[in-house]
């Protein structure tokens, strides 16, 4: 991790740091956001949801943190189907030292997911900010 953006610890300060990001782009954001159901019933919640006040396009952001080596990186796969069931575009954003460089590989080759540090880049680009 290149470290420009302010280190998170958890994922609940990671989905507020991307909240802080989308904002200060002028863009409006919501938490934990009902969309549905998942394949096994469980509902489903967005993370992190950015809307343009102007243009109405809106991004959701499943926020993915891993400080250490363990097994949450293997529900990445599954993470990203979902997204593709969401009714809104949707991507990955995660931190962490403890993925490993085949599942930050993996991340970014689906198109669907970008690190922390990048994400002010990608939202000024997606939005076209």
């Amino acid at each position: 991790m290149s470290g420009k953006a302010k280190a998170v610890e958890n994922g609940n300060q990671l989905r507020d740091a991307v909240v802080v990001v989308g904002e200060a782009l002028g863009l409006d954001a919501e938490i934990e956001v009902a969309v549905g159901r998942r394949i096994w019933g469980a509902k489903r919640r967005i993370d992190v949801v950015l809307k343009d006040p102007v243009t109405r396009v809106s991004l959701g952001l499943e926020c993915k943190y891993q400080g250490s080596k363990g097994s949450a990186e293997e529900k990445i796969p599954a993470t990203i189907e979902d997204i593709k069931a969401w009714p809104i575009r949707g991507m990955v954003v995660y931190s962490g030292e403890g993925f490993s460089s085949n599942m930050q590989s993996y991340l970014l080759s689906t198109g669907m997911a970008v690190e922390l540090d990048d994400l002010k880049t990608w939202l000024e680009l997606y939005f076209g900010l």
